[in-house]
């Protein structure tokens, strides 16, 4: 018995390098799943010569994060960097293996802007006892451990053969499997954002250094002159950005199930054939309100220049961001941009959220009695996952059962669904609200544009939430619902014929449109406007 307690208080000498090499090891088997299934649906180990190649995948994927860990390996940063490591490596596999989520640089970026509540919803029993099984026991095992003393020659010998040995190793492991690596990358290049943790750690450094660049003190204008050169009553111009809300799933493009009962009613245009520009809220959001459409991405640029809300500011429109959501991404950061409040305990808020309704309750409040040009952006919760089942009062708990869990792997697909259309439902009703509150507005002439930001997988393949790269996202992340409501009064004051407006509907749109068809609607004259890519500039009646 006093040897078997001998052995447990004994604590295994390793060196900073063998640690790293057992590090490395770990993640290559037990935090890459997601990464392994993608690798055996290429290469199945039936087929002669697939075990060379999936050891050749593995050996690789050790002696690259070996090679790059040993870097910042010493006797005293080995344990506080390999810690850092397990504990990233730990939650970003979760999100991988559970959602099937890919950790690019879009994904980094949204973890980044996530606030507290969206957060909180993502810290779920399985993500404890996921990080409790892949990050605090092999913590402990590690802490266990002893790193071993050398004199600093000794170490730097040992640092530069292990090191040495490493490269050689690693460029006849990739030379080994060179034909089939170079097939994959290039047909799959998205893999790479399962490699964990590579994937977080290499697009977190290229979003802080990318942050770095693009961080102007003052943006740059899209336009210096824009002029309003209309000249009949004031405009009323709401537009209303959805969330989460896929097109698959809208009442008014077909869908099954009737999730749009009160908008069917109203007098509107519904756009069925409508992408996203992104897959995600920190990549729509402020490409809706840029010139540069999907086709046309620029990131950088769209980080550095001003957004649409400065060109109708600067044309002398009032304008107002209202947010019942994580902000606007830097979108309405020089407007007048305020945020519902659910501390006051307001209609439609508990405390934490605020539902949607309470942006047509701020809309009717902001724009009693206008007497100037505005513009209202209306920023919903929308169906903002994994609590679809939050999003929506208990009287609009139409389809059941709903999955009332944050974690949608302890749901089944129907509940989950349910709990989904049941927010869409809601949100009809919400739009509905918006559209009879400006319907009787007799002193302006008002007009609704709604569109959902990206769409959401609700488990098709195995996949859910958003953030998909957009490169392999699939239809339910990119295909958004779109509707347009336009008042008699200022379809007949700017000269639109309406029916025209109707029949170009089922043709193909983006969110690209939406840029310059606020710019036409609000009769502003600037060079930045494009009228190709304006819903209505071909249906004004001469």
């Amino acid at each position: 018995m006093s040897k078997i307690v001998g052995l447990l208080r004994r604590r295994p000498v390793v060196s900073p390098e063998l640690l790293t090499l057992i590090v490395s090891i770990s993640f290559t088997l037990f935090y890459n799943a997601t990464f392994w299934e993608k690798v055996f649906e290429l290469h199945s180990p039936d087929l002669p010569g697939s075990w060379l190649t999936l050891i050749g995948y593995g050996v690789l994927m050790t002696l690259i994060q070996y090679v790059v860990f040993m870097l910042f390996a010493t006797r005293y940063t080995v344990k506080p960097v390999m810690i850092v490591l397990i504990l990233v490596a730990a939650s970003v596999s979760y999100f991988t293996t559970t959602y099937h989520t890919y950790f690019d640089t879009t994904m980094v970026v949204n973890t980044l802007q996530t606030d507290t509540r969206e957060a909180g919803e993502l810290l779920t029993l399985g993500l404890f006892n996921h990080l409790l099984i892949f990050g605090i026991l092999p913590i402990v095992v590690l802490l266990r451990l002893k790193v071993s003393r050398s004199r600093w020659k000794v170490a730097l010998i040992r640092k530069v053969a292990y090191f040495s040995g490493g490269i050689v190793l690693l460029i006849g492991s990739a030379l080994l499997i060179y034909q089939s690596l170079s097939s994959e990358m290039r047909n799959n290049p998205e893999m790479r954002y399962l490699l964990t943790p590579g994937n977080y750690v290499v697009s977190l450094v290229r979003v802080l250094t990318a942050n770095e660049n693009n961080h102007l003190e003052k943006k740059i204008p899209l336009s210096t002159e824009a002029t309003y050169v209309g000249d009949a009553k004031p405009k009323l111009i709401v537009m209303v950005v959805g969330e989460t809300v896929r097109a698959a799933n809208w009442g008014l493009n077909g869908y099954d199930r009737q999730t749009t009962p009160e908008l069917a009613k109203r007098d509107l245009v519904n756009y069925p054939d409508v992408n996203s520009c992104g897959t995600s809220t920190a990549v729509s959001v402020p490409c809706m309100f840029s010139p540069w459409g999907r086709d046309n991405y620029d990131g950088n640029a769209i980080e550095q220049h001003e957004s649409l809300l400065d060109v109708l500011k600067l044309a002398g429109f009032d304008v107002l961001w209202i947010d019942n959501q994580s902000g606007c991404k830097g979108v309405c950061d020089r407007v007048t941009n305020i945020k519902t409040d659910s501390s006051k305990l307001q209609s439609g808020c508990t405390q934490g959220e605020c539902f949607d309704d309470s942006l047509r309750e701020a809309l009717e409040e902001k724009t009693k009695d206008l007497k100037k040009n505005t513009v209202v952006v209306l920023h919903e919760m929308g169906n903002h996952g994994p609590s679809y089942y939050k999003r929506y009062p208990k009287a609009y708990e139409k389809f059941t059962p709903v999955c009332r869990k944050d974690d949608l792997s302890q749901c089944d697909a129907q509940s989950i669904k349910n709990a989904y259309d049941n927010a869409i439902l809601y949100n009809d009703h919400v739009l509905s609200g918006m559209i009879d509150y400006l319907e009787k507005q007799n002193t302006v002439d008002a007009t609704l544009l709604y569109a959902s930001d990206h769409g959401e997988s609700l488990g098709e393949n195995g996949v859910y939430l958003h953030g998909l790269p957009y490169l392999i996202a699939p239809d339910e992340q990119t295909h958004v619902p779109m509707i347009w409501w336009l008042s008699k009064s200022i379809l007949r004051d700017e000269g639109i014929d309406y029916g025209c407006i109707q029949s170009k509907a089922k043709s193909h749109h983006s969110h690209a449109n939406l840029f310059h068809t606020i710019l036409g609607l609000a009769q502003i004259k600037t060079d930045v406007y494009d009228p190709s890519l304006d819903m209505a500039a071909s249906c004004h009646s001469s």
